[in-house]
């Protein structure tokens, strides 16, 4: 067979496979025209253990939307949707489609807390990337608790970043604390919970033994931890009663006292 020959059958062929998809596009569209939407069927795509939203939620939320059921699938707004589901202060991010036997599909990932903030207003949890979202009523994340004077304005019900770069800073440092603590199972294991005082200064409290150990700023972390362990190894054995503020703030130097 000669190559122009060849050429033109295939030619032909794509031609041929090309009107076909074409023709069972347009009857696609067609029958979608003529299916309404009949459910929701919503998946949680994580494998968090924290269950902050249930599928039950994710159709609850819809309410938003409006009336769905019965309408056209060609009609439904999916970016509507996704922007309805998106706005819940626990979804990181929806991904919603539909199919032909006239189900809506949503899928949703969970923010992952990392840590909690306890203010005057309530509680809010902060992931990873410093996003700030309110504790959530169907469950509760084990996580390093926060609290104090917090630097950070938050109203009740706020979810998002910090408003000032002064308060972003600070979260990020806060964070850069407790990935440490996540990253050592010894120091995650020992510190219960972050007091900050007013000036600012934080002080670790372990989850056990009366020893508040006065941190500073979130800075310097990896050298205050160093004065932390030599506290624990080379003092405290000495001691009959533990000294109840053993201050790490200062390089070079643990300052221990009984009040």
């Amino acid at each position: 067979m000669k190559p122009v020959v060849r050429i033109i059958l295939a030619v032909v062929v794509l031609a041929a496979c090309l009107f076909l998809w074409l023709v069972g596009d347009r009857v696609a569209a067609l029958n979608r025209r003529e299916v309404t939407c009949k459910g929701v069927e919503a998946v949680i795509a994580d494998s968090l253990e924290r269950k902050f939203v249930s599928p039950d939620d994710i159709r609850d939320w819809m309410a938003d939307y409006g009336t769905w059921a019965g309408l056209r699938l060609d009609s439904l707004d999916l970016c509507r949707v996704e922007e309805i589901i998106d706005h819940k202060s626990a979804v990181r991010k929806s991904q919603a489609w539909l199919t032909d036997d006239g189900m809506l599909h949503v899928s949703i990932t969970q923010r992952e807390p990392v840590v909690r903030f306890q203010g005057p207003s309530g509680g809010f949890y902060a992931d990873r990337e410093g996003y700030l979202f309110p504790l959530q009523s169907r469950f509760t994340a084990r996580v390093p608790v926060v609290d104090g004077a917090l630097p950070v304005k938050l109203e009740k019900g706020f979810k998002g970043e910090p408003q000032s770069d002064q308060e972003k800073e600070w979260v990020h440092s806060v964070l850069r604390l407790v990935k440490y603590l996540a990253d050592r199972k010894e120091w995650g294991d020992l510190v219960g919970q972050i007091n900050v005082l007013k000036g600012g200064d934080l002080v670790l409290i372990p989850r056990e033994g009366t020893e508040r150990f006065l941190f500073g700023t979130p800075t310097d972390i990896e050298a205050k931890f160093g004065r932390i362990r030599k506290y624990y190894e080379g003092i405290a054995p000495l001691r009959e009663t533990p000294y109840k503020t053993v201050n790490v703030k200062y390089d070079g130097q643990i300052i221990c006292r009984n009040k």
